[in-house]
């Protein structure tokens, strides 16, 4: 996978605002806001950055957090993970691994088979339905 680096203002150039302040300041959007919280489609969630494939229709669920959620990633190392100690909390920052896009975390508390739920923010990804390119 070729990495994605781009200038801090190259990113804002290209990101929308709200965008822009989630992927690259590690923002997060208000909780039940997000366009994909319950969004349902069969599909696929893509980085909205760089456009890797992140997620699966297949892994999400409803878990009442606030935010859309996943049991696993699309692809094997789609993502990274960073011990994230801010706010007076010890979590798991979720990233793109390939353009360190930030999108949201990762806890423990998920569903089986992995026991995980990745919490992601919807500005963080574009969703593209079955039998649909992705349109990075």
């Amino acid at each position: 996978m070729d990495k994605v680096q781009k200038t801090d203002a190259e990113w804002q150039a290209e990101l929308a605002p709200d965008v822009y302040r989630i992927t690259r300041q590690g923002g997060t959007e208000p909780p039940f806001s997000g366009q994909y919280h319950e969004w349902a489609a069969d599909g696929q969630y893509y980085c909205a950055c760089c456009g890797s494939l992140l997620f699966d229709s297949q892994h999400k669920f409803f878990s009442h957090c606030g935010w859309p959620a996943f049991s696993a990633e699309a692809e094997s190392e789609a993502t990274r993970r960073l011990l994230d100690t801010s706010h007076g909390m010890v979590r798991d920052e979720v990233r793109c691994n390939r353009c360190d896009a930030h999108l949201g975390h990762v806890f423990s508390d998920g569903p089986l088979p992995t026991g995980e739920r990745y919490c992601i923010n919807s500005l963080a990804m574009r969703f593209s339905e079955v039998g649909q390119e992705d349109k990075a």
